[in-house]
Formats: structure tokens, sequence, C-alpha cells
């Protein structure tokens, strides 16, 4: 079918995430992915700049990860991964994990994908105070711009006000304080703004009764927020609130997770440990829908302790095929060295991305760490002041970058960047060009 045809069927016929039918009457058909491309029906090719939706690190058309596919699926393809059941892929990637994530987390529980993950992160903390003899702690104190998924709890805890009008009410008991984004942040005295903004985590479980507070979940950088780097003293900050008052540290490593920071898991960019980590999109690079999360030594013992049954369960949970693929992926992020792949090559592009928009009078911001990294253009350099929704400056900004051949997604006037850690050196010289001559068709 032509593209006209195909769009035709698909609007009859499909209800998209975010759906927009108005939006969606110029949308794209993909019909093949190669390295840190997608083509489209009509054979276009696009640089896929935010690696899907952050998730595909190791590139498109990686024949390793559909193989691995394949053969679990011919063996295996499903089997319960309830109590009293389990498989050999589920308990290897277990054991892999455990070796490479935070060195106090080494017990895991799989999902598919990262909603489902913070829905288990909130259920386990809940029951975990329970069997601690404090019911009482259940409330979740999360941020603004920070993105959990969008299940009923997930986009509670979600802190983009977007996703909240057409679904409330929300799940009660969650909560948020300002994100630590050391663009915009600015503390009321002369507290270091990292301190400053972590302080704000004291002030809110104080508020809400340290008696009542489960646990703090955050991203390490705040991804679909805008790719918000905190500054260097917020997050041990936050480790000493957490301990102190007896709240659990989740981090939410679905985007950061698996190297695209430059470490293998961005907490240890700071020096610290959550007390729970979820994590989804890389461990399989998009090839198979899978997720999970890992808890803390202590945590695993009081659940481990008790008679009760933990009745949280997804018939999915520890998929073979999707543990096959996870293990397989793996080996390509540890064999090709991820992390320090995402360390060069991002710097390269911040480098790059600096010396080309810094001085534009509408680009107020340029940031990034590791292969994550944001460029945000405002109305007033000076002011910060952003643009009129009206104006639908990112919206232009988009079309704009398509039209050469760049394909990503925007958090208002924020262009985000996280592409296929697999990119070229020639690919990323591409993408900076075409996105300064973007801004510049649009902003002048």
């Amino acid at each position: 079918m032509e593209k006209s045809e195909l769009l035709r069927c698909d609007q009859d016929h499909l209800i998209h995430p975010l759906h927009n039918r108005q939006q969606h009457e110029n949308g794209h058909v993909w019909v093949k992915g190669e390295g840190a491309e997608l083509i489209d029906v009509d054979g276009k090719r696009y640089l896929d700049v935010l690696a899907g939706l952050w998730n595909v690190v190791a590139g498109h058309g990686r024949t390793e990860l559909s193989d691995a596919a394949a053969r679990q699926m011919s063996e295996l393809a499903y089997c319960s991964g309830y109590a009293g059941s389990s498989n050999r892929q589920a308990i290897e990637l277990a054991q892999r994990l455990a070796g490479m994530t935070y060195p106090s987390i080494n017990r895991f529980f799989f999902t598919s994908g990262g909603g489902e993950a913070t829905d288990s992160s909130v259920k386990t903390a809940r029951f975990y105070w329970k069997l601690q003899g404090k019911p009482n702690k259940t409330k979740v104190i999360s941020r603004q711009w920070g993105y959990h998924g969008v299940t009923l709890a997930a986009m509670s805890a979600t802190g983009i006000s977007g996703y909240w009008p057409m679904f409330e009410p929300r799940v009660a008991g969650f909560s948020h304080i300002s994100s630590p984004d050391s663009y915009r942040y600015t503390s009321s005295d002369n507290t270091p703004q990292g301190l400053a903004a972590a302080n704000e985590l004291e002030q809110a479980i104080l508020r809400e009764d340290p008696d009542s507070v489960a646990m703090f979940i955050a991203e390490p950088i705040q991804g679909a927020g805008g790719v918000l780097i905190p500054p260097d003293d917020y997050f041990p900050r936050i480790r000493e609130i957490c301990d102190h008052y007896d709240v659990l540290l989740v981090a939410d490593e679905v985007i950061t997770g698996f190297g695209r920071t430059g470490k293998m898991f961005a907490l240890d960019h700071w020096g610290i440990e959550p007390d729970i980590i979820q994590f989804a999109k890389a461990i399989t690079s998009g090839y198979f829908p899978f997720g999970g999360i890992g808890v803390n030594d202590t945590i695993a013992e009081t659940l481990d302790s008790g008679q009760a049954v933990w009745m949280h369960a997804y018939t999915y949970s520890a998929h073979p095929v999707g543990c096959a693929v996870a293990l397989r992926n793996l080996d390509i992020i540890e064999n090709e060295n991820f992390p320090q792949q995402a360390a060069d090559k991002g710097a390269f592009l911040l480098q790059k991305l600096t010396a080309a928009l810094s001085d534009h009078p509408h680009v107020g911001d340029v940031r990034g760490k590791g292969l994550m990294c944001a460029v945000e253009v405002v109305q007033d350099k000076t002011t910060r002041e952003e643009f009129d929704p009206a104006e639908q400056v990112g919206q232009r900004l988009h079309a704009a970058a398509q039209r050469r051949g760049l394909f990503s997604r925007l958090r208002g006037d924020v262009f985000l960047i996280a592409p296929p850690v697999v990119i070229s050196t020639e690919q990323i010289n591409h993408l900076v060009e075409a996105l300064t001559e973007s801004i510049k068709e649009i902003l002048g």
C-alpha cells in the first residue's frame, strides 16, 4: 500500500499512544531500521535522534538480538514466572544483573516495561514497610517534570501535569517537589542550588509526616522532562535525607541505565546507591518489551522472612524470550563498552552543539551528560523567558528538523537528543548541522 492508503487504514483502526488524530494525519510509516537510522515507507532516511523512545541503544538491525529471540522462541516461547516456576534465562539474567548493578542490589523482579516497574516499586515499598511494622508508610514523593510511566499509579508519580487532567482523580498519596533543574531552579536564600533543591524533599517529608512516607522516586537525569541534570551536591544530600527519615530511595533508571550517561548506572556519577532501582528500555534495546526492579538486600531479606505472599504478579514477568534478548543485549553493551562510548560520543556531541548554538540569541541552554543532551530555545536569553505556547515554536522546530532528516521528540521548546550509542561521528556532525539550520530557519 502507498503511504496515503496506509495512513487511512491507520486512522480507521489504530489508537496511538498520546493519541491525537490531527497530529497523525501526516505521520510517518516506518518500514526499516539500520544502525542509527530509520527508513520510512517512501524510502527516506532519518537519523533516529531519540533512539526510538530512548531505548534502542544498540541501534536498529542487530541480528544478534533477533536471532536470540528466534532461538528462544523455538525452544521455550513462554512459561509462567509465578512462584513454583522459573526458567534458565530468567535465573541467568538475574544473576548477571546482580554483578552489574549497585553492590547492595542482588534480587530482581521482571516486568514488561517501565510503567509496570514503577507500580512494582510502589507496591514493594508499601509491602516492605508493612512487614517492618510501619503500615502507615504508604506515601510517594516524586518531582515536577519527572516521568515514571502512565499506568494510573505511575501517572500519579509522573510530574508532567499534562498527563493528569483527562484521567483524574489521581491515586491518593502522591506529591511532587521541584526538579533540580540546573538551568531554571533558584533557591530563596544563598543555599547552593543542588542542596536547596534536595532540601525540598526534607520539607515535603515533614509536611506529609515522616511516619507516612514510604519512598522518594527520582530519575538520576530527568529524560522526558527535558534532560534535567542535577548539580553534583544534589543526590548525596537526597541520600542523607532518605536515610534520616526512613524513606526508600527509588532510582528510576529506565532511561539512564545500561550506559546511556557514561556510567553503567547513573547514580554512580554521584557515588550513592538506591534502595530500589527500576529499569527497562535499554536492557533489550527495545527489541522486546521488558523491564524490572532490583531491591537491596535488606528489602529482599524482609520479603523472604514473612509468611505472607507478595500478591504482585504479571503474566509476562520473567518472560524467557525477553530474558534471552536481554542477556544477548548485555553482551553487546559490555563487549562494545557502551558506557565509554556514550561518555566519549556525548562529550563530542555536547562540544559541537555548544560551539554551534550557544551564541544564538534564542538558545537559552545547551546541556548534556553522556549521550543525553538537550537544546532549550527561549524568547529572551537574558531573562530565560519562554515562548508563548501559542507560537508553537517547538512544533515548528520539530517539523524543520524532520525536513532535514532528523526525528526526535520535544518537551515544549526543548529539543531532546539521545541517539543510539552506535551513532557515528559523521552522523553526529549531521545532527548538529541539521539542528542548527532548523533553529535558524525558525528563529532567525
